[in-house]
């Protein structure tokens, strides 16, 4: 059954650890994650963007596949389906199709309307049982065809929408998504340490986790970050296994082009990645 984030949420903060998100495009990449998830005794995230639930044909659809691999695959261990940078619409539709937790990204609109519409979102919320993320300062890098330079939020800013009634932050602190240019300046774990200090207990989420050298995750976990989120280095792990296995000309032998087969290498190397990254963030046997 699909739980809300605020729990594990709280006991990562609270246990010095962080959940991963990983987002899903498709049922390899979902069954690959949750399986891992038991394997580790982990708590997980399944992140979607919009644009992920429009390829994987409705938010309705990730709900049914997703209920169904919880159910069939006897998973026992916590899991959240979560809104990846939801529009105000998108997270409506996410509420109606039964996901168990959204992000409202705000962070495009001036500060009031981005509080008036959390707020919103965090009466409607409440009454499902579902948890919210909100955002402030737009993290850079490009999601979707969103680009954001990667720039630091205001502290005060974070603590209005903090005091809303959300129960996780995503706060830019220099971090963006994809692939980090040569020229990156690194985490502003100053801008995270004064955010933590006015929104005290809140969760708060590193997005763009992809990259990120394994010293400054530590260091951002240690400073309040209890979500972090993992997409495009699964996405570079299942096309360049997928690449060997077409380069040594797999699909030629046998059956070797059922999908099946073709798509086997690529789900392992999620599989890799994921556990990879649980061990990195701390979450394994936290389930």
């Amino acid at each position: 059954m699909l739980v809300s984030a605020k729990d594990m949420l709280q006991k990562a903060k609270a246990g010095h650890y962080a959940v991963g998100q990983f987002n899903i495009n498709n049922l390899e990449w979902t069954k690959a994650i949750l399986l891992t998830a038991q394997e580790n005794n982990s708590p997980v995230i399944l992140g979607v963007s919009e644009g992920a639930g429009k390829y994987m044909g409705g938010y309705k659809t990730i709900v049914g596949m997703v209920n169904g691999l919880l159910e069939e695959l006897n998973i026992t261990v916590p899991v959240a389906l979560h809104l990846d940078h939801g529009s105000y619409e998108g997270c409506l539709k996410c509420i109606d199709a039964g996901f168990s937790s959204i992000m409202f990204d705000g962070s495009h609109y001036p500060i009031e309307e981005n509080v008036a519409k959390t707020k919103e979102l965090v009466a409607i919320v409440k009454e499902k049982g579902m948890s919210l993320e909100a955002e402030v300062g737009s993290i850079g890098g490009e999601e979707d065809g969103v680009v954001g330079a990667g720039e630091c939020a205001d502290p005060a800013e974070c603590k209005m929408v903090a005091d809303l009634g959300i129960d996780f932050l995503a706060a830019g602190i220099g971090n963006i998504h994809g692939k980090y240019p040569e020229n990156w300046q690194g985490l502003s774990f100053e801008t995270l340490d004064a955010i933590q200090q006015l929104t005290g207990e809140l969760p708060l989420v590193l997005h763009g986790g992809t990259g990120i050298p394994a010293d400054m995750i530590k260091k951002a976990i240690d400073l309040g970050v209890s979500k972090i989120n993992v997409n495009t280095e699964c996405q570079l792990a299942f096309a360049a296994a997928t690449r060997a296995y077409v380069e040594a000309g797999k699909d030629l032998q046998g059956k070797g082009f059922d999908p099946r087969k073709l798509l086997a290498p690529g789900f392992e190397a999620i599989k890799a990645t994921v556990k990879e990254k649980m061990e990195l963030f701390g979450s394994v046997n936290r389930a």
